[in-house]
């Protein structure tokens, strides 16, 4: 979901238009707006089951420009391929982010993937279940407001004041729907060109936390390398084998907060790592959004990609002949 990065908005205010979802202070561009669901024909249901207490339909709605889907409760995962003579048989699954709440399918999703698409590198586009929210628009935005007012720090106390910790979800949902994308690409990894040996994972905000529950507990996912962008930054406990991290955040996100843990856990247990700290971006960025230095961020990742090897096929592996989605 994207958020500018304004000198005027304190991260208090960035806050608050990420929780309120158009509130006052983003009434002209952060409306939100009844969205039509998009055609997904090329979406392939997980079979991971539904959502416990979820009684609103799966809805969609447009901020900030972008396409967002809520309560959803059937997981999917969108294969994109890249042209055929570009694959390199590289491949990377796609989390976008959204709280858990609501996942911005276009700016964290879909066009990440046409972006990989391009570097021929296979995409799947990972739409997981979400956590349940009103059905109407204006429901969405009121639960949004108070979740707010219970989360912002009092009246006086600055921006340097300690904020409560945001909820920490059950990600048992996420982590099944994870690896049931994870295990439906190793299935048809022959199809659709991939070399399971270079098979990643990059996820944004909620996603990039996703990214990372899915590296530190998944008992059957094998990711050869992660990207975790814009997401926590505080230490984890790193598995032995934990694959090559990229990540990326802008000093001005309101999740960094001069925050270097999980840079230091993975340094600390010897395991490749890159960091990319920008000066502005805000949350939220995608693939960028205009005069910010966080922009390059994606041709950077590509580069250390390509640099760690994992866009050159391995010895006695590579992309099978593959056509885009119809």
């Amino acid at each position: 979901m994207r958020v500018p990065s304004l000198p005027t908005l304190t991260r208090t205010a960035v806050l608050a238009g990420l929780l309120a979802l158009g509130s006052s202070a983003y009434a002209q561009d952060g409306t939100i707006y009844p969205l039509d669901a998009p055609a997904e024909p090329n979406a392939i249901p997980l079979g991971t089951g539904g959502v416990e207490g979820q009684t609103a339909k799966e809805s969609w709605f447009r901020q900030w420009g972008d396409p967002m889907a809520r309560n959803v409760s059937t997981a999917t995962l969108t294969p994109f391929l890249p042209k055929p003579g570009t694959a390199n048989g590289a491949a990377v699954i796609v989390a976008p982010g959204g709280g858990f709440r609501w996942l911005s399918m276009g700016n964290e999703g879909w066009e990440v993937a046409q972006a990989l698409n391009a570097k021929g590198i296979a995409a799947f586009v990972l739409k997981y279940r979400l956590q349940p929210t009103p059905d109407s628009l204006e429901g969405l935005k009121q639960s949004m407001e108070r979740t707010f007012a219970a989360a912002a720090p009092a009246a006086g106390a600055g921006e340097a004041a300690p904020r409560p910790a945001p909820p920490r979800w059950d990600l048992s949902n996420q982590l099944q729907d994870a690896e049931a994308a994870y295990a439906l690409i190793v299935k048809r990894a022959k199809e659709w060109g991939v070399d399971t040996t270079r098979l990643g994972m990059i996820g944004f905000s909620a996603g990039a936390g996703l990214t990372m529950h899915s590296t530190l507990n998944s008992k059957t996912m094998k990711l050869a390398f992660i990207g975790p962008i814009y997401g926590g930054m505080g230490p984890v406990e790193v598995p032995k084998d934990a694959p090559p991290m990229f990540t990326a955040i802008a000093s001005d996100d309101f999740l960094f907060r001069g925050q270097f843990g999980v840079v230091k856990s993975w340094f600390d247990a010897g395991r490749p790592v890159e960091f990319h700290l920008y000066q502005n971006g805000g949350h939220g960025f995608g693939l960028g959004n205009p005069n910010r230095t966080s922009n390059r961020w994606f041709e950077a990742f590509t580069h250390w990609l390509d640099v760690n090897g994992f866009l050159k096929p391995t010895s006695g592996s590579g992309p099978s002949p593959a056509s885009p989605p119809a």
